[in-house]
C-alpha cells in the first residue's frame, strides 16, 4: 500500500477528489460514470465524505470499495467523532480495514443539526486528534488525512488556537493535510507559512471547489468562513441566470488559481467535485494535466 506523504514528493504533483454518498441507485449509477471521466487523469486516491451525524457510513465504505475495484485506485473513507464511541469508531475502523481501505480522512465532525457546540457522547471523542491518536495506535495499515482551514475554523477562538489545534493533530499521527475550500490564493501560501513556523512539516494540500453557480459557493462559503474574491462575485453576477456563463467563469478562475498553486509550490490539488466531473475535468484540461 502506498502511503499518503508518497503522493506529494519534490518529484511529482498529487491530485485527489473528493466524493459524497448519493441518495438514490440513479444517483450512484451516475456517480460512477463521473468518477470514470476523473479516472482519466489517474488521480492518487479518491476520498469519499458521509452524511452529516454520522448517517450514509455504510454507504460510504460502499462507495469507495466500489470506486476502488472498478478504477484501482486507492481509497480513503472520511470518519468523524460525531455519535459514536471508542467503540463504534473500532468497528468502523475494521470494517474499512476488511474491505481493503487505504487511508482516513479523520475528523472532529460538525455539531448535530439544531446544536450550536460539539459535544462527544459518552464514551467517544470529542477533539480529531484523539481519533488520529486512535488509528495510528491500534490501525497502523490506515494512512491518516487531517484538515486545516487557511482562513481559521469558525469555532477557533483565534487563528493560533486553530493552529495549535492542527499541529496537535499532525503531532499524533497525520500524513497530511487536506485544507478547507479557499478562493484567495495568498489565504493558502499564508497558511503554508504559518505552519512551517508551527513545526508542522507534512505536506498541506489545497482544497478546490470550481465554482458553476454563484447563489450555490455564497451559501457554501458562508458556513465556512470562506471568503470570495468581489471581482469574482461580480463577474459571476453578471449573467446570474446563465449556467453556460457561470461555467466558464468559474473554470477561468479555477484555472488560475491551481495554476498559480502549482507554480508556486503546493504539492499538489485535491478537488471537492460535488459527484460531477465536468468543472474540474475541464480545470484539470486547461492547467494541462497529463493523464498518461
Amino acid at each position: 500500500m502506498a502511503s499518503l506523504v508518497s503522493f506529494y514528493t519534490a518529484d511529482r504533483t498529487g491530485l485527489s477528489f473528493e466524493l459524497f454518498p448519493p441518495k438514490t441507485e440513479k444517483g450512484d449509477a451516475a456517480l460512477l460514470k463521473h468518477v470514470a471521466r476523473l479516472s482519466e487523469f489517474k488521480p492518487d486516491y479518491v476520498t469519499c465524505t458521509y452524511g452529516a451525524g454520522g448517517s450514509t457510513r455504510g454507504k460510504t465504505l460502499d462507495i469507495v470499495s466500489a470506486v476502488k475495484q472498478q478504477f484501482n485506485v486507492p481509497v480513503a473513507s472520511h470518519l468523524t467523532c460525531v455519535a459514536s464511541t471508542r467503540e463504534d469508531l473500532r468497528q468502523y475502523l475494521n470494517d474499512a480495514e476488511r474491505r481493503d481501505i487505504d487511508f482516513i480522512v479523520a475528523l472532529r465532525g460538525d455539531p448535530p443539526q439544531g446544536a450550536t457546540t460539539f459535544e462527544a457522547v459518552e464514551g467517544g471523542l470529542q477533539y480529531a486528534n484523539e481519533l488520529v491518536e486512535l488509528i495510528n495506535g491500534e490501525f497502523p495499515n490506515l494512512g491518516i488525512a487531517v484538515a486545516g482551514y487557511p482562513e481559521v475554523h469558525q469555532e477557533a477562538p483565534s487563528a493560533d488556537i486553530d493552529l495549535d489545534n492542527l499541529k496537535r493533530k499532525v503531532d499524533c499521527g497525520a500524513d497530511i493535510v487536506i485544507t478547507q475550500l479557499f478562493y484567495r490564493t495568498e489565504d493558502y501560501f499564508d497558511f503554508c507559512d504559518r505552519c512551517v513556523v508551527a513545526g508542522i512539516t507534512v505536506p498541506i494540500v489545497p482544497g478546490i471547489l470550481p465554482v458553476i453557480n454563484l447563489a450555490q459557493i455564497q451559501r457554501i462559503t458562508s458556513m465556512c468562513g470562506a471568503k470570495l474574491p468581489q471581482a469574482f462575485v461580480d463577474r459571476l453576477g453578471e449573467h446570474c441566470d446563465d449556467d453556460d456563463w457561470q461555467f466558464k467563469v468559474g473554470v477561468e478562475f479555477a484555472t488560475a488559481q491551481v495554476s498559480e498553486l502549482l507554480a508556486t509550490g503546493a504539492p499538489g490539488v485535491h478537488f471537492y467535485v460535488l459527484n460531477k466531473s465536468q468543472v474540474t475535468a475541464e480545470v484539470l484540461t486547461q492547467v494541462g494535466w497529463s493523464c498518461e
